[in-house]
């Protein structure tokens, strides 16, 4: 009895032992599974759908559905060993026959644990093809910069729904806002402070400081733009081009001037000053580039060239260009008249000089100086410049400038230098800037300007660009 009964201890024993470490395993199987989707999936990525880090180029899916399998394994097998362990103890069993099939099956459920790490690992090793797709555990992404939660949601990456690469080899859409505006954070949190769907506020004077210190392009926005409060058709194209657009179609609210009429008027100066007579069409605008202009009484030249001169240069073959400049559109609409379509490149400064040239039946470009121009390469046949590119640029600013032009310009194309306006004592290293292109001289002056003293001067260029085989 006795014996019976220590051997009866020593089964109790053993099969709380067993219970024990069935119980430890399933712990252990339940925490691995957690730590795997804590490392696959971030706890922020399960409560927000669009987590901006949750793009994984390693298919998580694949990875997730493999340690699911696994864990279901591993939950069967301590099932399957339990039943087997109390039919074992209502047999005659010896206590070293229990402990060799125990630390079989510990051998088995161990490799299972190992072979659920591995797509952890793959995932911790993967390298990733974008970066900003950057390892779960780090949160120094863009969207974590900024309080404004639309700000988060359009700067996260956005994951292609079929959960495979587009046509561009990308498994993500990655939208882009300018580095400048991380040192502006209150202004674009103000900016990208609205309520989806409805009307955006009355901001673009906030939307283009942010362009011009660099936080530029800006995010979209989900609101409505808001528009003239009586807004009317504009005038048919055959007037439009030489007529003062219906004061109507313009918001003037951020403008000193509140109609056309105070902003042709030479007096009032309210406008971009470079450009205070630019709404003036009938009598300083529609001479430009088409009648001579007085000559400098003491060189006997001019630094404004006409555009059949230009034409002229390459007969035929100038059909499609840009002007980069600060103005209302004259250029575009003198060039129409030759067949030439031009697209004109400029912010509103101080006048809604972008409204005015749609309003003529021209294309605006809503472009700051800070950007790569949204042209692919080899393209136009012609860039044109004034009152803009001025002896206010820096010259590495200017270079970089240039050499984005000349990028866009297919060979033989003209790039147009009108008045460059700078100190005499500068002008040779502006002119090095632009010899530096290498291009054709067909035009190249430089003329003192006499409205104050001998320190200023203006140049001006028609340059060709080479054709660069190679």
């Amino acid at each position: 009895m006795k014996m019976a009964k220590v051997n009866g201890l020593a089964k109790m024993g053993t099969w709380k032992s067993v219970h024990r470490t069935i119980f430890i395993l399933g712990a252990c199987a339940l925490l691995v599974s957690v730590a795997t989707l804590s490392r696959s999936y971030s706890i922020r990525s399960l409560l927000v759908t669009d987590s901006f880090c949750n793009v994984n180029p390693s298919n998580p899916s694949r990875n997730g559905e493999k340690v699911s399998a696994n864990f279901e394994v591993v939950i069967q097998k301590i099932r399957r060993e339990m039943d087997e362990l109390r039919k074992g103890m209502s047999k005659e069993s010896s206590s070293s026959e229990i402990l060799l099939r125990h630390s079989r099956f510990l051998a088995d459920i161990l490799g299972l644990f190992e072979s659920m790490q591995e797509p952890v690992r793959g995932i911790e090793n993967k390298t990733v093809n974008h970066p900003l797709v950057k390892p779960i555990h780090q949160s120094d992404g863009p969207a974590d910069y900024f309080f404004i939660e639309e700000i988060r949601k359009y700067v996260r990456v956005k994951p292609n729904r079929l959960g495979k690469q587009n046509f561009m080899g990308a498994n993500g859409t990655f939208t882009s806002i300018g580095h400048t505006c991380f040192a502006m954070k209150e202004e674009l949190e103000e900016y990208m402070d609205y309520d989806v769907g409805e009307i955006c506020n009355d901001d673009w004077k906030l939307a283009q400081k942010l362009m011009v210190h660099g936080c530029d392009p800006l995010p979209r926005r989900r609101c409505l733009a808001r528009a003239p409060r009586l807004y009317t058709q504009p005038f048919p194209i055959s007037e439009s081009i030489w007529k003062l657009p219906d004061d109507r179609n313009i918001r003037w609210s951020g403008y000193r001037c509140k109609n056309f009429t105070c902003l042709a008027s030479n007096a009032t100066r309210k406008g971009f000053f470079k450009c205070a007579d630019c709404f003036n069409l009938s009598h300083h605008e529609m001479p430009r580039w088409i009648q001579p202009v007085q000559l400098d009484p003491e060189t006997n030249i001019t630094a404004d060239f006409l555009i059949p001169e230009v034409l002229e240069i390459k007969p035929g073959e100038i059909r499609i260009g840009l002007d980069f400049s600060v103005g209302t559109g004259t250029f575009a609409a003198r060039m129409r008249e030759f067949n030439v379509t031009i697209v004109s490149a400029t912010i509103n400064l101080g006048a809604p000089f972008n409204e005015m040239i749609a309003l003529r039946g021209l294309v605006p470009l809503y472009l700051t100086v800070n950007q790569r121009l949204p042209f692919f390469d080899n393209t136009l046949d012609l860039i044109h410049t004034t009152r803009f590119l001025d002896g206010w640029i820096d010259l590495v600013l200017l270079d970089f400038v240039l050499f984005d032009w000349d990028r866009v310009l297919r060979p033989g194309g003209l790039l147009w230098i009108d008045s460059f306006f700078c100190l005499k004592q500068d002008l040779e290293d502006y002119m090095e800037a632009f010899k530096v292109l290498r291009y054709r001289k067909h035009r190249w002056v430089v003329v003192p300007k006499r409205d104050k003293d001998d320190g200023e001067v203006f140049f001006s260029a028609v340059l060709e660009k080479p054709p660069r085989p190679f």
